[in-house]
């Protein structure tokens, strides 16, 4: 952009100005912000349990992940739990930071909410590998997975999610605090889970092909 404007319009501009010009506009980069995914020293990393793992129930698998989602002024980190065959997201909850406790309570209210899981995947970060979180799924007697280092497909289906919500809504509508993005991914998460149409789902809703757990 400097080198257009300087070519193009004869205007010269410096980094710093272009990006605070950048921030006036509400314009932000689509590229990956910041790391989610910190490992956690001296923590048990579990083996991933999907490989060829055939996928055909509600409730059979949940996945969770965290992701940085930016405000106007400043972030917040969005933790959400899906069901890997219904793409049903199951519980989400917001922060500004990322520790253990609020990723466990967050799957407490889950299982309160919608029973329990046979297996749960996550990456290797640290919030996931803590004894805090793990000791919730040990005691509801669910299997631990975990992705391999490195390999991102290993749980995309939670990175279509983050994919469809920061393309959807995130990138179009920028909050100004935590409160509106609250109120934002309310409605989103409502719309995604109630009516927003999957063609893996045979062009049904994720909550048509959740309830028949229920």
């Amino acid at each position: 952009m400097l080198r257009y404007l300087e070519r193009a319009h004869g205007i010269k501009v410096n980094r710093k100005r272009m990006r605070r010009l950048y921030r006036l506009m509400g314009l932000h980069t689509l590229a990956p912000k910041r790391k989610t995914t910190i490992p956690g020293q001296g923590h048990t990393i579990y083996p991933y349990l999907l490989k060829g793992l055939v996928i055909d129930k509600p409730n059979q698998v949940w996945a969770a992940d965290i992701t940085y989602i930016p405000m106007r002024k400043g972030f917040l980190y969005l933790i959400a739990i899906i069901d890997l065959h219904s793409r049903f997201v199951i519980n989400w909850s917001l922060s500004n930071t990322m520790h253990a406790e609020w990723c466990a309570e967050m799957l407490r209210e889950a299982i309160r909410l919608h029973g329990c899981p046979q297996i749960f995947n996550t990456d290797q970060g640290s919030q996931f590998t803590s004894e805090v979180f793990t000791n919730v799924l040990k005691e509801n007697k669910i299997q631990i997975s975990m992705d391999g280092t490195g390999r991102a497909t290993d749980n995309i289906f939670i990175e279509r999610l983050w994919r469809s919500l920061k393309y959807e809504y995130v990138y179009l509508n920028v909050c100004n605090d935590g409160v509106e993005l609250f109120a934002g991914l309310s409605r989103y998460f409502e719309f995604y889970n109630n009516r927003r149409l999957h063609q893996s789902l045979n062009y049904a809703a994720p909550i048509e092909v959740f309830r028949v757990a229920a």
